[in-house]
C-alpha cells in the first residue's frame, strides 16, 4: 500500500499529525510529507511566524532541526505562492493518477456539459428561461 501523502504546516504540531494519523487510522503504516518540509522552507525562503508557546512537542522539534528552543517558530503552507503550491501538490499525486480513467472522466464531463447546454438552449427557445 502506498503511503498516505500529507500536506501541512511545518511545525511541531504538523509533524505530529502524521504520527497521530497512523496511530488513529490503523490502515496506514506510514505517511509521506509532501508539503511543507524543512527543505522546502529553506529552498523557498519562507517567512517564519511565531510558534505555539508551551507546546510540549516544541523542544524535540527544535533540537531535530537546530532551532532555538526558547523561541517557537512555524511555517505555514499558505506562505507558498498559490501556483507553486498547486504545482507541488499535482506533482506529488501525478504518479498515482490513472491517465486512462482520467481521460474517460474528462470526456464524460464534457459530454454532460454539452447535453446541459443543449437542454438550456431548448429551454430558453421554448420560453422557459424568460423572465417576467
Amino acid at each position: 500500500m502506498a503511503p498516505r501523502r500529507m500536506v501541512g504546516d511545518f511545525d511541531c504540531s504538523g509533524e505530529d499529525i502524521e504520527r497521530d494519523w497512523v496511530a488513529r487510522t490503523g490502515c496506514w503504516r506510514h505517511t509521506e510529507r509532501v508539503l511543507l518540509t524543512y527543505e522546502q522552507v529553506r529552498a523557498y525562503e519562507l517567512p517564519a511566524t511565531e510558534g505555539k508557546r508551551g507546546d510540549p512537542r516544541w523542544p524535540a522539534f527544535a533540537r531535530r532541526y537546530g532551532f532555538d528552543p526558547r523561541r517557537p517558530v512555524q511555517w505555514e503552507v499558505e506562505a507558498l505562492e498559490p501556483a507553486e503550491l498547486r504545482r507541488l501538490v499535482l506533482a506529488a499525486v501525478a504518479p498515482y493518477v490513472d491517465r486512462d480513467v482520467l481521460a474517460r472522466q474528462i470526456a464524460r464531463e464534457e459530454e454532460q456539459r454539452r447535453a446541459l447546454a443543449a437542454f438550456l438552449d431548448g429551454w430558453d427557445a421554448a420560453g422557459g428561461g424568460a423572465h417576467s
